[in-house]
């Protein structure tokens, strides 16, 4: 059963640093990418930042990049994926999302999402 729970949101004032997880669980998350989106209200859902199966290869959003770190801990029977966010703006507040792709390389499977709110 895939399984996909993000954790970590909340409210920090701009500045700060705020680190999100997401526990994945289901036996192939470990062979896939994984990422980070988020939707800010009144937008659509925008890419954040990506991950290979290995954790050696990262992209990120132009918006984030240099302040934002994606990683992963392919654990034995769960995927653990983190984002951690440095020199939060208010234009970062959204609720971000957590997502793995399946066997046809697309982000199929997604989290229920955690608010991130950025005080100025």
């Amino acid at each position: 059963q895939v399984h996909l729970v993000e954790s970590g949101g909340g409210l920090v004032q701009a500045g700060g640093p705020l680190r999100l997880s997401c526990e994945a669980s289901g036996r192939f998350f470990s062979s896939y990418g994984m990422g980070w989106f988020r939707q800010a209200p009144g937008k659509e859902r925008e890419f954040v930042a990506a991950v290979t199966w290995s954790g050696s290869g990262t992209s990120y959003a132009d918006s984030v990049k240099g302040r934002f770190t994606i990683s992963r801990d392919n654990a034995k029977n769960s995927v653990y994926l983190y984002l951690q966010m440095n020199s939060l703006k208010p234009e970062d507040t959204a609720v971000y999302y957590c997502a793995g792709q399946g066997p046809n390389y697309e982000y199929d499977y997604w989290g229920q999402g955690t608010q991130v709110t950025v005080s100025s």
